[in-house]
């Protein structure tokens, strides 16, 4: 099955030949501050597998749109996290850091086809040590303090 997914604007789209390697939620801080949420749903696929198959010039923002921007941050390990995102609406795409350079974790709020609910399991969650106080652990899901 083909994952497919596109920001707000409609201006990217992306798409993964793979099957979910694994279903995460990350609750770190920089997971946190860059989605402006208590943490984020992900799915991680091969990095050969991922591609962006939609960018859009729209004529208002033309310099703008068709390929994501990234920010790049010294994650917890030392090493590099880019996260990508839609120039035009904002929204968080996904994010490849250097501690697995072989993979691509997918924001699963961008999944279309039903995708975001990530098949109603989450296989792990990352950095409960951050995890807000007033969320639980997600049943069956292993638990790690950081990510390993």
């Amino acid at each position: 099955m083909t994952l497919q997914g596109s920001c707000m604007c409609g201006s990217i789209a992306y798409a993964s030949d793979s099957e979910p390697l694994v279903k995460a939620l990350c609750h770190c801080v920089d997971c946190q501050k860059w989605t402006g949420g208590a943490f984020t749903s992900n799915v991680v696929v091969p990095r050969d597998s991922f591609k962006i198959t939609k960018g859009m010039q729209n004529s208002i923002y033309p310099a703008r749109c068709g390929s994501p921007k990234f920010y790049d941050v010294t994650g917890e390990s030392g090493k590099n996290n880019s996260h990508f995102f839609c120039q035009n609406c904002g929204s968080s795409l996904f994010t490849e850091i250097d501690i697995m350079s072989d993979k691509t974790i997918i924001k699963a709020g961008t999944l279309d086809n039903g995708e975001t609910s990530l098949r109603n399991k989450v296989d792990v969650e990352f950095y409960v040590k951050d995890r807000v106080p007033y969320l639980g652990a997600v049943q069956d899901a292993q638990q790690q303090p950081r990510f390993t």
